[in-house]
């Protein structure tokens, strides 16, 4: 059946309408919600709190482990997206890897550009040190969110904070230069983007400030020092090169780096869980990649 879920998927994906003039960003979000957002998976209880000053929800799945913690960053290019939209794929992913795990609402542009939203990664992450140990921690992120858990931990790492024990990242977004040549090439195969949406969302979110700046577009960044990373992208997606580029870069600043590439997927595939056959097994993964680097048993 995965043939045919992924010529589903694509379908489906292709159908939504796009608009002849850019959405403001209020419409963005709303739609972004209506389009994404799903709800925690059973068994997850939800809770909403604070970390690091910002709103951020807790979810606990029913048989998580008494030790190891998440931090999730979301996607949305740094305009779309919260906590809320993605409760479904972070519920999912900390169920599976049996994990409490916290997701933060961080500020989002245009209202609170660059470098809000590192800050708030940062002050976050930093609030978590105070009652976990590093060795117990493991961050993960989509899109946006993922490049932002690369930026949020080289703001640490530069500010002499300890770096977690590993890394999930869902189709990162670390070039804000949009250099990658697949965001020409593969233009036809991906369903949902093209490289005028990415500019908008760039151009939101940088302001005034350098797109090749290494917090903002963390491939052009030193990664020496950060902790082992998964990332997973989809072929069928302009931001493939960020993913492939971002494992090179890792790689040959000695940093431990498994890169898995899913053949006619699209952008963070893994909101698909339970209705697409990949998106199960990557999660699973992801899962036993995190609970791996924790030092914690396998699960059944």
């Amino acid at each position: 059946m995965s043939r045919q879920q992924r010529d589903a998927l694509d379908a489906l994906l292709r159908s939504a309408p796009r608009s002849e003039t850019r959405p403001t960003p209020e419409e963005q979000r709303s739609g972004f919600a209506a389009a994404v957002g799903r709800p925690a998976t059973e068994g997850v209880v939800t809770r909403r709190t604070v970390l690091g000053g910002r709103p951020a929800l807790e979810l606990d799945p029913a048989d998580a482990s008494g030790r190891g913690r998440m931090l999730y960053l979301h996607g949305g290019g740094y305009v779309v997206g919260s906590p809320d939209t993605h409760a479904g794929l972070v519920g999912e992913l900390a169920r599976r890897a049996g994990l409490r795990a916290v997701s933060v609402d961080y500020r989002t542009a245009p209202e609170h550009p660059f470098p809000a939203a590192v800050d708030d990664g940062l002050a976050a992450y930093r609030e978590l040190l105070a009652d976990t140990d590093p060795r117990d921690l493991v961050l993960a992120g989509d899109s946006a969110g993922g490049g932002l858990s690369i930026a949020t931990l080289l703001a640490a790492r530069d500010t002499g904070l300890p770096q977690p024990a590993a890394v999930v990242l869902f189709s990162p977004w670390v070039d804000l230069t949009l250099t990658g040549g697949s965001i020409r090439a593969k233009k036809d195969a991906d369903p949902l983007f093209v490289e005028a949406d990415l500019r908008d969302y760039a151009d939101l979110y940088l302001g005034t400030t350098d797109p090749a700046h290494p917090l903002a577009s963390p491939l052009f960044a030193d990664l020496a020092g950060l902790p082992p990373l998964l990332v997973q992208v989809g072929a069928n997606e302009v931001l493939l090169d960020d993913a492939v580029r971002l494992a090179g870069r890792a790689g040959a600043d000695d940093v431990e780096v498994t890169l898995e590439v899913g053949p006619g997927l699209p952008h963070v595939f893994q909101h698909h869980y339970g209705r697409l056959d990949e998106a199960d097994a990557a999660l699973d993964r992801a899962a036993r990649f995190l609970r791996t680097h924790l030092g914690l048993t396998a699960r059944r």
